[in-house]
């Protein structure tokens, strides 16, 4: 397998990374769609669409943001190469910047409920249809691990076997959205189903970034797993429920 690999549509030729992408945004509004018009929606039409808009407007500028922090020395040297600072994004930033400014739309709107969980499993989905265009475009795309010895290492076209880390993610999103839907079906409490989501995500990107190359880290930690621990401990106290309502019950019959 060459990388990229390039997806061929009869006359046209795509990069996969776009093809994939566009994909991903297709499945995910529709995704989001069904489940608004199948779960109902806790606030009405205008401010559910004020709500997507900060969503998509938190999420582009926290995906552009945390890419150009993740290693600041070289931001600098770019800065002045639009090419540079248009051209990275993470998803990280976009699902941490998305949120910030979600908070922030639904104080303006005095929105009180918790809005998110229309976005959980159509966001898995994305995520996931993503990765695969992460994957297959191949080390330019910057997303694939160091190098291993694991009979599953990929060479990208480098002559070096490597983690292929945006196949683990989709894996593990794959089983993310089926827990997600049947956590669904058994009426969690509103707003959970998408801190779950981002719990996950979250701790799966603190734990699967250890494995990407990284030149910029601080206290062992890349800017995008500093994101992920931060996030992390705002989630903590619905973590912490969760497990307590899993506990069994001790003594007694």
């Amino acid at each position: 397998m060459n990388f990229p690999v390039w997806i061929e549509l009869g006359p046209y030729r795509l990069h996969p990374h776009l093809a994939f992408e566009l994909l991903a945004y297709f499945v995910g509004f529709r995704l989001y769609l069904y489940a608004r018009r199948r779960q109902g929606d806790a606030i009405d039409d205008p401010q559910r669409w004020w709500v997507v808009a900060a969503a998509a407007t938190g999420a582009a500028l926290g995906a552009r943001l945390l890419y150009m922090f993740e290693c600041p020395s070289e931001t600098l040297q770019h800065w002045n190469d639009p090419r540079y600072l248009l051209a990275g994004k993470t998803i990280v930033g976009g699902i941490a910047g998305g949120w910030l400014a979600v908070e922030a739309a639904k104080r303006l709107l005095r929105i009180e409920s918790r809005t998110g969980d229309l976005f959980a499993v159509p966001l898995t989905a994305a995520i996931a249809i993503g990765r695969i265009g992460c994957f297959l475009t191949g080390t330019s795309d910057h997303t694939v691990g160091v190098a291993t010895t694991l009979p599953w290492g990929i060479d990208f076209g480098d002559g070096v076997p490597r983690h292929p880390t945006s196949i683990y993610e989709a894996l593990f999103l794959v089983g993310l959205a089926v827990l997600l839907a049947t956590w669904q079906r058994r009426g969690p409490r509103i707003g959970d189903l998408f801190r779950g989501f981002a719990a996950a995500y979250f701790a799966l990107r603190l734990m699967v970034d250890f494995l990407k190359p990284s030149p910029c880290r601080g206290l062992g930690l890349s800017a995008i797993q500093w994101v992920c621990l931060l996030a992390l401990l705002a989630l903590a106290p619905d973590m912490l429920r969760w497990l307590r309502r899993t506990q069994p019950l001790q003594g007694g019959t």
